[in-house]
């Protein structure tokens, strides 16, 4: 679970669009990350993921 957490920060800090070579991509990458988180959230409140 700790990985998934580390590789969800990091993917939040790669869609971020100020870095130089993800401005042209818009909101794309954040609504992914975003859809991931919701999913996350989701399995952790019905109990398929414990922390």
């Amino acid at each position: 679970m700790l990985i998934l957490l580390i590789l969800l920060v990091v993917l939040l800090l790669a869609a971020v669009p100020s870095w130089p070579y993800s401005r042209g991509w818009g909101y794309y990458p954040s609504g992914t990350v975003g859809t991931i988180l919701l999913i996350l959230i989701l399995l952790m409140l019905l109990g398929y993921v414990h922390i």
